[in-house]
């Protein structure tokens, strides 16, 4: 059995409670959910996307190179590797996505986009894997986008 297996991803109300947020506030901010039948329809296709593709990877990548360590077990860097060529092919897909249209759902930020800044933050963050994002032009064009904006960089100011 594969260690991650034996520790899988929890299960995670946080996209719940985002779009709960989303669709409380949506009258005091941006709408973050889509509009349309169709814009709302692209955000939960892209949301499920990051929950399903790119979160359970990244997931993997801090449970075995970050909690295993600190919990003193070992790293299983077969499965690192393995998280990150599956990550590799998932970021490929948004590559093409993106090259399409300026956010995830279409020509606006929604909360599809604002799920993402947490897992690439990770990458980015001295784990060595900061390539995977900077080696795909529209990735990093909209990295650049979505972790530039105001409620993010407080956010990590927060974090410190």
């Amino acid at each position: 059995m594969e260690q991650q297996e034996k520790y899988p991803p929890p299960k995670s109300k946080s996209r719940a409670i985002v779009r709960y947020y989303a669709s409380k506030n949506a009258e005091h901010g941006p709408n973050l959910l889509g509009t349309t039948l169709e814009e709302k329809a692209l955000v939960d296709q892209w949301l499920e996307v990051e929950s399903h593709n790119f979160n359970d990877m990244i997931y993997g990548l801090v449970l075995q190179l970050e909690v295993l360590p600190r919990m003193g077990k070992p790293t299983d860097f077969k499965l690192v590797q393995k998280f990150v060529d599956n990550l590799d092919k998932v970021l490929d897909v948004y590559e093409e996505r993106l090259s399409k249209s300026k956010y995830l759902a279409g020509d606006y930020y929604t909360i599809a986009d604002m799920c993402h800044l947490p897992g690439i933050t990770f990458l980015l963050t001295g784990n060595g894997f900061g390539h995977l994002i900077r080696e795909r032009k529209s990735v990093n064009s909209w990295w650049n986008d979505i972790s530039g904006r105001p409620a993010w960089k407080k956010v990590l100011e927060l974090m410190k």
